[in-house]
Parts: structure tokens; C-alpha cells; sequence
């Protein structure tokens, strides 16, 4: 997941040294949903071991 949103980050980088306004902002937006997504399940799994044990 923090893969995905590394790989976006850098097409969004991309994209806006280029002067694709759209397609930098999409990306932008994608990358950090999943970012905050991998946060959410991070955190989540941390919880659950400190739970276990």
C-alpha cells in the first residue's frame, strides 16, 4: 500500500514538472488517500498486537 502511494507521489512530481496540471493533482490526491489509508491500517495493526499480548 505505501508502495503504491510512493509510486503516485512521484508520477504526481512527474506530471507537474511537466505542466499536466490534472493528472498531478489526480495523482496527488490518489497517493494520499492511500497514504492515510496505510496510516489507518498501521495503526490498526499495531493496536491489535499490543492486544494479543
Amino acid at each position: 500500500m505505501l508502495y503504491y502511494a510512493l509510486v503516485f507521489l512521484v508520477v504526481a512530481l512527474i506530471a507537474g514538472v511537466l505542466g499536466f496540471g490534472g493528472i498531478a493533482g489526480a495523482s496527488a490526491s490518489i497517493a494520499q488517500v492511500l497514504f492515510f489509508i496505510f496510516l489507518v491500517l498501521f495503526v490498526v495493526s499495531l493496536i491489535m498486537r499490543v492486544a494479543r499480548r
